[in-house]
């Protein structure tokens, strides 16, 4: 579970860099009420978050300090499309099962092949 997390958030963050651009990314966080710079701080978030995770790197920190960048997807980002992720503009339902999972990651800890000592 460690691993694959770690994955999508880094596939995520290689999403705003590369897709959408840091600057457009900046530009979309601004157009739904929220400051440009959070963007560059969420990119930030994800990419290193996701390759700490798929190391085990201060597996249980990492994942909850995780958990805001989620809710905050769920509930700026798709709140107003309601709660299917199938809606237009996706809806909040999938990045709040991703802020459980990463409750029960930090819950769990790191697990086995982690940079971590202990599970």
């Amino acid at each position: 579970m460690r691993v694959t997390t770690g994955a999508l958030f880094v596939a995520h963050a290689a999403m705003k860099i590369i897709v959408f651009t840091p600057a457009g990314t900046a530009g979309y966080f601004e157009s739904i009420g929220l400051p440009g710079f959070l963007a560059y701080l969420t990119i930030a978030a994800e990419l290193l978050g996701g390759l700490a995770l798929i190391v085990g790197y201060k597996t249980r920190i990492v994942a909850a300090a995780l958990v805001p960048v989620l809710l905050g997807a769920a509930f700026f980002g798709h709140g107003g499309a309601g709660f299917f992720f199938s809606n237009a503009g996706g809806g909040w339902e999938y990045p709040v099962f991703w802020a459980i999972v990463m409750v029960v990651q930090s819950l769990l800890g790191s697990g086995a092949y982690a940079l971590d000592d202990r599970a």
